[in-house]
């Protein structure tokens, strides 16, 4: 379907997103790490519980829904499938940042999930993160590497993932139900997205 020109109305209730989807299509220059004392981890059947309030630190703020809005059952099958991989950026011994890949189809992989916690944006721990996961990415038989971010994410997120060498190729306008409003999220998350009711 395309959208016609001008404004579109979104229902009262719904958020919407411009999403760009961006993509490798070999590996990029390697980028320095910067200075800090960080460290990551393979994360093997993570339990549910954990992933679940690591990807809600990293993402309320960003209305992070879709994975907070499936069962046990749903996540599982994702994210214990033998070709997705989740890593845990720590510091001090806390887990606060999130890496996943899914290596589901063949040749490429998909950078599913990732971010820190917002104690450290801007700290460098990103850009740690982001070292490690090409290096894993790129370490298998691959011709592809891709993600996508939109405009309810992080204002950084876009051109971080550009400075990181990804290229955008292609764009998407999501509509979904809040979730604020169902309580998949709490009210008062992502204060810069009002609600419509």
């Amino acid at each position: 379907m395309i959208l016609p020109d001008g404004y579109s109305d979104i229902p009262a209730g719904k958020i919407a997103a411009v999403v760009t989807h961006l993509e490798l299509t070999a590996p990029p220059a390697r980028r320095d790490d910067p200075s800090g004392s960080w460290s990551l981890r393979k994360v093997d059947a993570p339990p549910l519980d954990w992933y679940r309030d690591l990807l809600r630190r990293l993402g309320e703020e960003w209305l992070w829904f879709s994975r907070a809005r499936m069962n046990d059952a749903e996540l599982a099958a994702i994210i214990h499938a033998a070709d997705v991989e989740v890593h845990a950026l720590a510091l001090d011994g806390r887990d606060e940042g999130l890496l996943e890949l899914d290596f589901r189809e063949p040749g490429q992989c998909e950078l599913v999930y990732f971010g820190v916690t917002a104690s450290l944006i801007g700290t460098g721990a990103a850009r740690f993160l982001m070292n490690r996961a090409l290096e894993i990415a790129w370490s298998r038989d691959l011709h592809r590497v891709w993600v996508h971010t939109c405009t309810l994410d992080h204002p950084s997120a876009l051109g971080f993932y550009q400075r990181s060498g990804f290229r955008p190729f292609g764009r998407e306008i999501e509509v979904a139900d809040d979730p604020r409003l169902d309580g998949t999220l709490p009210r008062d998350a992502a204060k810069h997205v009002p609600i419509i009711e």
